[in-house]
């Protein structure tokens, strides 16, 4: 399946970062990122400096580091004592790793990381607005087609409309 991904920008703009691209990783576990990308992402920072991390549904989050420290700095808010929300804690900044661009634009993903989401040679790289997701191919396709299988709109899309 063939798509592509690109960065328009939010009315303050902001990167916005939209579409799915099928991408490699190399021998090394690194991501080349795809061109349409690059501009957005020197804008954030220079260099440019990313956050990986690890999503409950397994795949990995990828974020401009302006864009993550935000989130990283409600998650260390959560309370301490509380189970349901260091489970949280432990996943999003447990896993979260800074990375930075080569020069040839490439993102090493460590092994840690490759391993939670189960990523192999073929990738698909999502756009999500003020970030990535990285998703095993094979996983990421199974759940297109559990999409299309389905019939009901979530709570709260009934009156959406495209």
């Amino acid at each position: 399946m063939g798509f592509s991904t690109q960065a328009s920008y939010t009315e303050e703009g902001d990167a916005m970062f939209q579409g799915a691209a099928a991408l490699s990783l190399d021998v090394k576990g690194r991501l080349t990122v795809p061109s349409r990308h690059r501009d957005a992402l020197l804008e954030k920072s220079s260099p440019p400096s990313l956050v990986l991390t690890a999503h409950p549904d397994g795949c990995l989050l990828l974020y401009p580091a302006s864009a993550w420290e935000p989130i990283r700095a409600r998650v260390m808010g959560f309370p301490a004592l509380d189970a349901r929300f260091s489970v949280w804690k432990r996943l999003l900044v447990g896993f979260a790793e800074e990375v930075e661009i080569d020069a040839a634009w490439r993102v090493l993903i460590s092994p840690e990381l490759r391993n939670f989401a189960g990523l192999e040679k073929p990738v698909m790289l999502v756009g999500q607005g003020s970030h990535f997701e990285i998703w095993n191919h094979d996983i990421w396709e199974k759940q297109l087609q559990q999409l299309a299988a389905q019939s009901q709109l979530p709570p709260g899309m009934e009156d959406f409309a495209l």
